[in-house]
């Protein structure tokens, strides 16, 4: 290869990386902005606890919902088209929700918010598995730190506009402008769509498209995904009352568990697609997961402040990379594989921290966190029935 097609190389995937990047950020942003604002929320729509509650599972039931939506949207527009088309409907719906007049108009706009999300979710993921196939070099652990850093984004954002205007409206308008700009540049760097066909064969046409079952492999992936979520979510959700109850941090050093699973996780990402290229995907996610269950494990058993952090960063370390690289090996069956994979992941997402409630009402809180262990070593089993590609493919 000449030195100038190797610099039109470079400078192609990093700037397609760069507008998927964007996407993520998106994502991570646009959920934090009014995340950020629930407190605002409530109080405008005098709303209880439990409607409260209510309010956020109608985002994660729209994303788990939305499967046989993004399967025929990714068939029909591709995923450049959907990304673009979900981003938007994201940004806008922003001012919507600052406007709802009651929870009803509220729960329906949360509710396709969540559809919008499971959209830009499967189509962002397929970009970033089709930018690894195009110039095999690994990207995708990356560009889900950057939707953390999309959150982080949003919550100085928050924190911003709240020194200026107490106002719902100021504040989500200025949101949808940020989105709308980040849309509009990532618009002309993202790839366009090839059509690959799953790694399995396809069953045989009769004129018209049939519904088929999902394979042995995505019904591992999927597993695997749901696994990974469970913990990731769990830890988010239980880590610092498990600080402040079972450990007896100070309050102080309580969130200091959500803080080291978060920094850790974010660290790894940053680096784990180099550890990829190195090793590979499936040594990457079979090793971590079980660093992950192992090291939270033996933290339930010592017991203590020190042990429990030890713990938790074991699980933000081992854990980052889990769904990176499930994605990337979901995109390679094709679409519908990973529409039903990154859907199971949310059922994880939604369900895991409630299962742990239920586990820790019945038992105590270190049973449930005991539960996130056994969850974690379940996606290293899960994933020894996964084929990887190879190191050398990265």
């Amino acid at each position: 290869m000449t030195p100038n097609r190797i610099l039109r190389s470079k400078d192609g995937f990093r700037r397609a990386q760069l507008a998927i990047a964007a996407l993520f950020c998106i994502l991570g942003f646009q959920y934090g902005t009014w995340a950020s604002r629930l407190p605002v929320l409530k109080a405008k729509l005098h709303l209880t606890e439990a409607e409260l509650g209510l309010l956020l599972m109608a985002c994660g039931v729209g994303a788990a919902v939305s499967f046989p939506l993004v399967t025929i949207l990714m068939r029909r527009l591709g995923s450049r088209r959907l990304a673009g088309m979900s981003a938007v409907g994201l940004g806008l719906l922003l001012p919507l929700l600052a406007m709802a007049p009651d929870y009803p108009v509220a729960v329906l706009i949360v509710g396709c918010d969540g559809v919008a999300v499971g959209c830009l979710n499967v189509a962002m993921n397929a970009q970033g598995a089709a930018l690894e196939v195009a110039y095999q070099r690994t990207a995708m652990a990356r560009f889900h730190a950057t939707f953390s850093g999309g959150a982080l984004g949003a919550a100085l954002l928050a924190s911003g506009m709240n020194l200026v205007t107490p106002s719902l409206a100021a504040h989500f308008g200025v949101a949808t402008v940020l989105i709308l700009l980040l849309v509009a540049y990532a618009g002309p760097g993202l790839l366009t769509e090839e059509r690959q066909q799953p790694a399995e064969a396809p069953p045989r046409q009769t004129g018209r498209r049939t519904f088929t079952m999902p394979s042995r492999v995505t019904l591992w992936m999927g597993g695997a995904m749901v696994f990974g979520t469970v913990t990731e979510g769990a830890m988010n959700d239980w880590s610092a009352l498990y600080m402040k109850d079972v450990v007896n941090a100070t309050p102080e050093l309580a969130p200091m568990g959500i803080a080291v699973v978060s920094v850790m996780m974010v660290l790894a990402r940053v680096f784990a697609d180099g550890w990829r290229t190195r090793w590979g995907d499936g040594r990457i996610v079979r090793v971590g997961s079980a660093l992950a269950g192992a090291g939270l494990a033996l933290a339930l058993l010592a017991g203590g402040v020190v042990p429990a952090l030890i713990g938790f960063a074991c699980v933000g370390l081992g854990i980052a990379a889990a769904t990176p690289c499930i994605y990337v090996a979901a995109a390679r069956q094709g679409s519908e594989a990973l529409a039903l994979v990154a859907a199971m992941g949310t059922t994880g997402l939604l369900a895991g921290p409630a299962m742990i409630g239920f586990i820790a009402s019945a038992g105590s809180l270190v049973w449930g966190m005991g539960a996130v262990a056994v969850s974690a070593l379940l996606v290293s089993l899960c994933t020894t029935q996964i084929r990887w590609m190879a190191p050398t493919d990265a």
